[in-house]
C-alpha cells in the first residue's frame, strides 16, 4: 500500500509540475504576449516548483479538507485554505529564488521589481494572491479529479506508468546536465 501512495505522490508531483508549466506558458504567451519560451529548467514541459507547492498543499491541508463535522470550520475553511496556500506557495517561491540564485546565479522567472508590493523583487503580493486562488482551485477541484484518476489503474499499470515517467525524467535530467548547463 505504501508503495502505491509514493507512486501516486510522484505522479501527482509531475502532473502539477506540468500544469505549472502550462500556466507559466499561458501567462507568457497569452497574458503578457512575450512569445513562447520553455519556462522549465529542464527540456521537458514541467516546472518542478509547482509540484513542490502542490505536495506541500496536500501535506498541510488534506486533513482540513476532509473535516466536515464542524459547521464553523466549514464556513471558514475556504478562507483558511486560501491563506494557507498563499503563504506556503509564497515561501516556496522565495526559497526557490535563493536556491536558483545560489546554484545558477539568477532565478528563472521574471523579477517582481515593477510590482507595487514586493520583497527583493523575488515575491509579490499580487502573485501571492494568485497562488492562494490557485491553491483553492487545486484543493477543491483538481486534486479530487487526480485522486479519482489515479484510483483507476491497477497496481501493475500504475507501476508501468511510474517507471515510464521516471525513465523520461531521468533521461531529461541527464540531457539537461550534459547539454543545457555545459
Amino acid at each position: 500500500m505504501e508503495k502505491q501512495i509514493i507512486q501516486k505522490l510522484f505522479l501527482c508531483f509531475w502532473m502539477y509540475a506540468f500544469l505549472g508549466w502550462c500556466y507559466e506558458v499561458f501567462l507568457e504567451v497569452v497574458v503578457y504576449r512575450w512569445g513562447f519560451h520553455n519556462r522549465g529548467e529542464m527540456y521537458g514541459p514541467y516546472v518542478p516548483v509547482y509540484g513542490v507547492g502542490a505536495l506541500l498543499f496536500l501535506l498541510f491541508f488534506s486533513r482540513l479538507m476532509k473535516k466536515k463535522d464542524n459547521k464553523w470550520l466549514n464556513i471558514a475553511k475556504p478562507l483558511l485554505i486560501f491563506l494557507g496556500c498563499m503563504t506556503v506557495a509564497t515561501i516556496v517561491e522565495l526559497i526557490a529564488t535563493y536556491i536558483f540564485e545560489y546554484t545558477t546565479g539568477a532565478w528563472p522567472w521574471q523579477t517582481y521589481a515593477r510590482y507595487k508590493y514586493n520583497f527583493q523583487a523575488r515575491i509579490a503580493l499580487s502573485t501571492s494572491v494568485r497562488f492562494g486562488l490557485g491553491g483553492m482551485l487545486f484543493m477543491y477541484l483538481v486534486q479530487p479529479f487526480y485522486d479519482r484518476l489515479l484510483a483507476k489503474p491497477k497496481k501493475k499499470t500504475l507501476n508501468i506508468i511510474t517507471l515510464v515517467v521516471f525513465g523520461l525524467l531521468l533521461f531529461d535530467l541527464i540531457m539537461t546536465i550534459l547539454f543545457k548547463y555545459n
